[in-house]
Order: C-alpha cells, then sequence, then structure tokens
C-alpha cells in the first residue's frame, strides 16, 4: 500500500469526527449534569436561607411558662428581662373596678394593663386597657406602631373610628355589648356620643403596644419647626403657633 493512499486519510478523517462527536455529546451531558447541580443548589440555598430568616418576622415561641419583667434591671432588651418568682401576685391586677379620673381636657380616664403596671404580661403578647369617657370625652386620633386592638363597649355609645392606608374612614357607634377592631398600626379614635357617661375595655396582641397621638407633634421635644408643620397641614404658621399655645407650648 503507498505511504500516499487516499484511503488512509479517509479512515483518519472520519475516526476523527467520531471522537469529535463523542466528545461534544460528553460536554452536553456534562453542562447539563452542572446545571441541573446548579438549579439545584440555588434551590436548597433559598429553602435554608427562608428558614433562616422566617423567625425575624414573627415572634418567637416561649421557652418557658413565663418571663415576669424585671422593670428595673439595667440589661436593655427588645422587651425586659425576667426576673425571680416569689409570688401569685406577679399574674393578678386588681383595681378596675373603679372608674377612672375624667377630668382633663380630651374627658377620658385609662387604666392601664400593660407590661409596665402588669409585668407578668411580659412576653406573652397581650395587654388590656378599661376606658371611662365623660359625657362627650374623646380618646384622639392615635395608633398603636405594634399592635392591633379589639375592643367592647361595656356602658354606653360609642362611636368607633378608624381610616385605612387608603384614606377611607370606617366607623359605627357601637351600644353596650358590641366589640370593634382595629387593624395594627391604622389611625382611629373613640368618642362617647351617649347622653352619659360610657366605657370600653379593649385589648392588644403585644404587651407593650405603645400609642402615638398624632397631636403629639405639637408638643415634641425639641419641638418640630413651625415651618414644617404649617407645610404639613397648609396653613400659615400663626396657626401652628396658635395650636401650640393650646397644649402649653410657647
Amino acid at each position: 500500500m503507498s505511504q500516499h493512499d487516499p484511503s488512509i486519510y479517509k479512515t483518519h478523517k472520519k475516526t476523527h469526527l467520531s471522537y469529535l462527536r463523542l466528545y461534544n455529546k460528553e460536554r452536553q451531558c456534562l453542562l447539563k449534569s452542572v446545571h441541573r447541580a446548579a438549579t439545584f443548589f440555588a434551590i436548597f440555598a433559598l429553602v435554608v436561607l427562608l428558614i433562616t430568616i422566617s423567625p425575624c418576622f414573627s415572634d418567637p415561641d416561649m421557652l418557658q411558662d413565663f418571663c415576669v419583667a424585671d422593670l428595673n434591671a439595667a440589661t436593655s432588651v427588645n422587651g425586659f428581662p425576667c426576673k425571680p418568682v416569689s409570688s401569685s401576685d406577679f399574674f393578678f391586677l386588681s383595681g378596675w373596678m373603679e372608674e377612672a379620673d375624667t377630668d382633663n381636657i380630651f374627658g377620658i380616664g385609662t387604666s392601664t394593663g400593660n407590661v409596665r403596671t402588669f409585668p407578668g404580661l411580659n412576653t406573652l403578647g397581650l395587654s388590656m386597657s378599661r376606658i371611662d369617657f365623660a359625657p362627650n370625652g374623646t380618646i384622639p386620633l392615635h395608633t398603636h406602631p405594634r399592635s392591633s386592638e379589639t375592643g367592647f363597649v361595656i356602658k354606653g355609645e360609642v362611636l368607633v373610628g378608624f381610616i385605612s392606608t387608603r384614606s377611607v374612614f370606617y366607623s359605627k357607634v357601637l351600644k353596650a355589648g358590641e366589640m370593634f377592631i382595629i387593624p395594627k398600626g391604622l389611625v382611629h379614635f373613640q368618642k362617647n356620643v351617649g347622653m352619659g357617661k360610657a366605657t370600653t375595655m379593649t385589648a392588644f396582641n403585644s404587651h407593650l403596644p405603645g400609642t402615638v397621638i398624632l397631636s403629639t407633634v405639637f408638643v415634641t421635644t425639641p419641638t418640630v419647626p413651625n415651618g414644617i408643620l404649617a407645610q404639613n397641614f397648609q396653613v400659615d404658621e400663626t396657626v401652628i403657633t396658635s395650636i401650640k399655645a393650646k397644649f402649653g407650648v410657647l
């Protein structure tokens, strides 16, 4: 056979093409395997991430029966540290049978049962209040940044209203035996619209719901500049000065 026999080149060419096809096939299989593995690990990492951060968006489960608040503890935590329980009194609160004093500019009196007045509530996510209304008494516009609120009218007629984030006003006059609910963080109020006194009992899903009264923008320390308030309320600064004076701020 000649050294330059064309059949030899044809055989080599076919062999080379076969190896090339095999290489490409194996390469595609490898790429698919890598892609599947990358997809799996990406999904796995996402699941692990969700499991890891999910507790950040909800209250943690209780790790003990109770944690009576040590209100005088030097340690600052998100809540209050626990203290040793030496008496059953930590779990009971009295004094709500009597009406609270309503002799103030709003005509309301509040008996509060949150962690600051009832340390046994610490970490339990619960608190309550009793509100007594003089005739025409009003709980001014306010919010609870850490809690929803549900209430029950014990006596009288009370107008209850709140404002949604879409600026829709929801309200109703409630009589004794009727309930209401205020979603977390929404601006709301209560007003005695009956002929005599009124009383409501409210409950919160926080041991310290917090209360932000809208009118406090006029009495902050240090004060909010009059120009800022005037621009927000679209009034002259003299009006802001007059409102502040009503709250004793000069």
